[in-house]
């Protein structure tokens, strides 16, 4: 039986849509995520919390899977302010990955069709984020147009 990947990242649901922040840390994965699912309860859409800070990485049927340890399960750090628990569920299929975005430069319009590696065998299509938008799941939606579906 081989390990599960434990990768340094954060992963929600949104609909039926899973979103994994990856990024350095101190970019802001947590409270990105967190502000996503904010947006998501006032939208009337569902959404929770898969984990923060460690995510387990399963494929089945070809399809990248997070998982929460139980030791975190329904707890995420938002920096400055503390750990608080958040409407949780254990597993969830993942269909994109948030990674950051660039404000200048020649990175500022990614690449159509990005495809980023999380570890060995487990891939997802990129979307670029800045921290510190204010409505960062509804641009999300605006790039993806199935979030929350």
């Amino acid at each position: 039986m081989t390990t599960a990947p434990n990768i340094h990242a954060t992963a929600i649901i949104v609909g039926r849509t899973g979103l994994l922040f990856s990024g350095p840390s101190g970019w802001g994965k947590s409270m990105l995520a967190f502000t996503c699912m904010t947006e998501a309860r006032r939208l009337g859409l569902f959404t929770a919390l898969v984990a923060d800070d460690q995510v387990l990485l399963f494929k089945e049927a070809g399809t990248v899977i997070a998982a929460c340890p139980p030791s975190i399960a329904g707890l995420i750090e938002l920096r400055g302010t503390g750990i608080v628990q958040q409407d949780h569920i254990p597993r969830a299929p993942m269909h994109y990955a948030v990674l950051p975005g660039s404000a200048s430069g020649e990175d500022r319009v990614p690449p159509e069709g990005e495809i980023v590696s999380l570890a060995a065998g487990f891939s997802l299509p990129a979307l670029r984020l800045l921290t510190g938008v204010s409505s960062p799941l509804a641009i999300l939606m605006a790039k993806a147009a199935d979030i929350g579906h």
